[in-house]
């Protein structure tokens, strides 16, 4: 008995578990078996298998070849094991080197010619694997530029079969084979547009630079035109830049969900899905294997919901445990997987379906009941978790009035220093933005605000006005107000203009 063995990666979620692939060979009826929990993709494994094998000019031997995906008890999904298993099977019969694949992990899909063809999550499967300790990788040509964005790596893009067989020691002919162009979306990232667009809103443009420097959630309501979509596609540009870290979690994401990674973006992600999306779109999932849904390609940065009102009952409540917990757990029969969610939510929404309730010069036409019911889709646990409810009306003139135009460069200057701030403050902690600290810690912490500052917010709190969880995201808002103004701690001036934010009253 000789047993062969190498590496895989399996992925569920953004989490990889190291898979060994072990093949064994036996004197006896003719097959090759797959054993290991894997699922109908990989069942389909051995005719790709075989078919790559036979066209590399490496048939298997005509015995019985036993195949294991170790831990056998972890569910295994989709074709990114067949180099292992391909490469595995050969070495029991001597065409490639035991002890080179031992230290080598293999991630890819087979065509039957023998070309390996790309695969989805490569990104996050290097990376886990690099984290053990594993230093040698293989990968479709396809993949090759996202596989390289992890450091300290070697990695062989391969076009074809016979060519990885060929880096473990085989004597075989490499055939002249183009590769396999990468099949995954190509996404292209709209330009940053400049804040100083913005006309007539001074009020709007500094609570969305608030909102940047905190990280807090938005709602903007208002009528058609009043330009909460401008405001909206305008707060990824004044966000600082992803750091490495935050950087390589996207980037995985964006892996996972199937697009082409070729570097690194810095750009925190914005994502807007229309509001007819269902609950699956937004939390992500699947039935056999987990794919990031918006909420997860969003962390990090901005989930933008257009028309918030008209969303199907339930989706947004969906929001609320990531909103709260900064993850995304999806439970299914065969397995559990989670995604990171730390992202600004930004609502959108029009006043009434018509638009025009409480608008000046405007005629709505809708009854109270509608009017009720539609506002009643945002719920008020939902409502609770929002930090700034920000009420717009129409731009009554184009003329310049006193308020100076703030472009998207300077404000973008003035929440790199609140944010510098707040990090300072917060040094020695695991938060870094205000947004993050928890409310025990604001109330009492070494940094608690003083009792006398916070006099208009208890008398909010004794009425019912707010919540204890809008308290405690007053206070963050308060701070952030503080950093912006370069002030050590809040004053009263900005725990009241921090409740005029949140809920509209002083």
């Amino acid at each position: 008995m000789r047993v062969s063995r190498t590496w895989a990666v399996a992925l569920t979620g953004l989490r990889g578990e190291l898979v060994e692939v072990e093949a064994d060979i036996t004197a006896q009826t003719p097959e090759f078996k797959i054993i290991g929990l894997g699922d109908k993709a990989l069942g389909e494994a051995q005719r790709r298998v075989m078919n790559a094998c036979e066209n590399s000019d490496m048939r298997l031997p005509d015995r019985r070849v036993t195949v294991n995906l170790s831990p056998a008890g972890l569910p295994k999904q989709g074709t990114g094991f067949d180099v292992a298993i391909a490469v595995a099977s050969l070495a029991i019969d001597g065409f490639v080197l035991p002890e080179s694949l031992a230290r080598t992990v293999h991630i890819g899909e087979l065509g039957l010619d023998g070309r390996l063809r790309p695969v989805p999550g490569v990104l996050p499967a290097v990376h886990a694997a690099a984290g053990r300790g594993f230093e040698r990788f293989v990968v479709p040509h396809a993949n090759l530029a996202e596989a390289e964005l992890v450091p300290g790596i070697e990695v062989l893009g391969a076009v074809s079969l016979a060519q990885v067989a060929r880096w473990h020691g085989a004597d075989v002919e490499v055939p002249d084979l183009e590769p396999v162009p990468g099949d995954a979306i190509a996404v292209r990232r709209a330009e940053p547009l400049d804040l100083a667009e913005i006309v007539g809103q001074p009020a709007a443009v500094e609570a969305l630079i608030a909102a940047a420097a905190g990280g807090h959630h938005l709602l903007m309501s208002g009528p058609p035109g009043a330009g909460k979509t401008m405001l909206a596609r305008r707060l990824p540009g004044i966000l600082p830049p992803l750091d490495d870290e935050a950087a390589l979690e996207v980037a995985s994401l964006r892996s996972l969900a199937g697009e082409r990674i070729a570097a690194l973006d810095r750009t925190p992600p914005f994502e807007a899905p229309h509001h007819s999306a269902s609950i699956a779109a937004l939390v992500g999932g699947g039935s056999r294997t987990a794919r990031p849904g918006a909420i997860a390609r969003a962390s990090r940065g901005v989930l933008f919901v257009d028309e918030a009102a008209e969303a199907p009952a339930g989706v947004l409540d969906a929001l609320r445990q990531p909103l709260e917990q900064g993850r995304i757990e999806i439970h299914r029969a065969g397995f559990r997987a989670e995604f990171p969610a730390r992202f600004q939510l930004l609502l959108a929404t029009n006043p009434c379906p018509c638009g025009e309730y409480g608008v000046r010069g405007g005629t709505c036409t809708c009854a109270p009941s509608v009017v009720r019911r539609y506002l009643a889709k945002l719920s008020g646990p939902l409502l609770d978790r929002i930090d700034i409810d920000l009420r717009l009306q129409r731009v009554s003139s184009t003329r310049p009035d006193d308020a100076p135009v703030v472009s998207t460069a300077q404000a973008r200057t003035r929440v790199k220093a609140a944010r510098d701030r707040a990090a300072a403050r917060l040094q020695g902690t695991p938060w870094r933005v205000n947004a993050e600290v928890p409310g025990a810690w604001l109330r009492q912490g070494p940094r608690a605000i003083r009792p006398e500052t916070r006099r208009t917010l208890e008398a909010a709190l004794q009425r019912g006005a707010i919540t204890l969880r809008g308290y405690d995201r007053i206070l963050r808002l308060a701070w952030t107000l503080a950093d912006l103004g370069g002030r050590d701690e809040p004053s009263a001036v900005d725990v009241g203009q921090a409740l005029f934010l949140k809920k509209g009253v002083s």
